[in-house]
């Protein structure tokens, strides 16, 4: 399979770029940057030069998913599934009065228009059908009954995320591809923090599972966990 994989340049991305690789898959590891926090990804490539391609890509651009999309169309690439991972967690723990507004409009941006960007550019080249997936990396911080009063940035982000995921479901259902939000569980990256119970590994073995369809996802909800289970709206 070909994978597009963003933010694949450390945390889950990046676990989610060896599994890939590891079973034989192809990966195009979208990176903001290329020349900064790019060491880990660049290793893996040494290790699977023809499985890995690096590529610029920052979500947040609309310019930079255009460009990055028309780069493969030129080499006659199609993908298979699209990973939207890249995200940050910003504003941490601040109340509504405290709260910086670019630091909320960023999140948006990289959160949930940077999915919303990238599947404008690449969905023309995903090979429509029953192997096929859009995965966008959410959170149980996006769900209504976990509401909590902090880290509005990013569980608004999620949110929206949760209905995009929903939205592009029924758009493309007609083609066969599967969607899906997951939450990856509370890892241990930059964003979850050492104390995290889980590793981006073991998450990243469940979503290919899910992906290369090894994993029934139980129900019919959009919005799962790494295990494959409906999560709260």
């Amino acid at each position: 399979m070909k994978l597009l994989i963003t933010g694949a340049n450390r945390g889950l991305g990046l676990a989610l770029t060896k599994e890939a690789a590891r079973r034989g898959n192809t990966v195009f590891a979208g990176v903001r940057n290329l020349d900064e926090r790019a060491d880990g990804v660049r290793e893996l490539q040494s290790d699977f030069p023809n499985q890995i391609v690096l590529m610029p890509l920052d979500v947040a651009d609309e310019t930079s998913c255009q460009e990055a999309a028309n780069r493969l169309k030129i080499d006659n690439v199609t993908l298979d599934v699209i990973v939207n991972n890249a995200a940050i967690l910003n504003e941490r723990s601040k109340t509504i009065v405290e709260l910086d507004m670019k630091e909320v409009e960023l999140a948006l941006s990289i959160n949930l228009l940077g999915p919303m960007q990238v599947v404008k550019h690449f969905l023309p080249l995903l090979d429509k059908g029953p192997r096929s997936s859009i995965i966008n990396i959410s959170s149980e911080a996006g769900s209504f009954q976990n509401a909590y009063g902090a880290d509005y940035p990013y569980a608004l982000s999620k949110s929206a995320l949760n209905m995009f995921t929903e939205q592009l479901r029924k758009y493309v259902a007609k083609d066969q591809v599967s969607v899906f939000a997951i939450h990856p569980g509370w890892i241990r990256t930059d964003m979850g923090g050492e104390r995290a119970p889980g590793t981006p590994e073991e998450s990243a073995q469940h979503i290919l599972d899910i992906i290369e369809k090894k994993k029934e996802v139980i129900g019919n909800s959009s919005i799962i966990d790494f295990k494959g289970e409906p999560m709260p709206l």
